[in-house]
């Protein structure tokens, strides 16, 4: 998987530096995305509401696996349109994933890295799985010189 980093495309109002300097390498956000408890994944309805709600999760082999019922309103809305966005918790230490979901068959090793990191495991072997195509991070503190954007080439 390539990663192309560059600055993200906000408003100039928001002092992003043009310089390569500062930005992060995608070494810190898997470092988080691995270490997250919870994450948020977007999705929306077929009216186009939005909706958002915490799941549990692991970063492994490039994306977030995660599992929900596909009677959930997440399962039901990915269902229908796999495009989502997940991001962390932390306002601080930003990571957000924009990419499409889909449903696979999960090796062993996903399992025992969910069962390690929550005490549970999954009863099935197929999970949700996002791979991103596009993220964001930055580090609130100093965002201007950090904000950073990461293009996948897969």
């Amino acid at each position: 998987m390539a990663v192309k980093r560059s600055r993200p495309g906000f408003d100039a109002g928001y002092g992003i530096s043009q310089h390569e300097e500062g930005m992060l390498d995608w070494s810190w956000a898997e470092e988080r995305l691995e270490a997250s408890r919870n994450y948020w994944v977007a999705t929306s309805g077929a009216d186009g509401a939005p909706a958002s709600a915490p799941v549990w999760g692991v970063w492994a082999d490039g994306g977030v696996y995660f599992g929900t019922s596909p009677s959930s309103r997440k399962g039901r809305n990915l269902g229908r349109d796999p495009r989502a966005v997940v991001h962390l918790e932390s306002g601080d230490e930003v990571v957000i994933l924009h990419g499409e979901t889909e449903v696979v068959e999960v090796a062993e090793s996903v399992l025992d890295a969910y069962e390690r990191k929550y005490g549970y495991r999954p009863p099935s072997t197929r999970l949700f799985r996002l791979k991103p195509n596009r993220a964001l991070a930055w580090r609130e503190a100093d965002f201007p010189k950090t904000a950073t954007r990461f293009d996948f080439d897969r």
